[in-house]
């Protein structure tokens, strides 16, 4: 029980960190939408690559196939383009690197 309710509080704790960062760098990109949008990229970045790797395994193919995948979810919730989308997808996968190292974050583009 200890256990599950550790997992939680990680899993909890790594989604508003991973919320925050994708939420100050949309911001930074000049996107309008609020927290709520970010925290639904934070959740369907971690489950696509959840479910994709848990098919495919750990390798470049399945983390290929789950950051179009996150893509394509960047770009239908903040209706930009796929340009606009990888450039937000790499500033947040370096930044979230950066706070990883300190911080836990969620499996996936963070």
């Amino acid at each position: 029980m200890a256990s599950l309710v550790g997992t939680l509080l990680i899993f909890a704790i790594a989604l508003i960190i991973s919320t925050l960062i994708i939420y100050v760098i949309v911001k930074f990109f000049g996107e309008s939408e609020g927290i709520t949008t970010a925290l639904i990229a934070a959740l369907i970045g971690t489950i696509a690559y959840t479910i994709i790797y848990s098919w495919l395994g750990q390798g470049l193919l399945a983390a290929f196939i789950a950051g179009i995948v996150w893509l394509l979810a960047l770009q239908m919730l903040y209706s930009i383009g796929w340009i606009k989308s990888l450039l937000i997808a790499v500033v947040i996968w370096v930044v979230a690197s950066i706070v990883g190292w300190i911080l836990p974050t969620l499996t996936g583009p963070l």
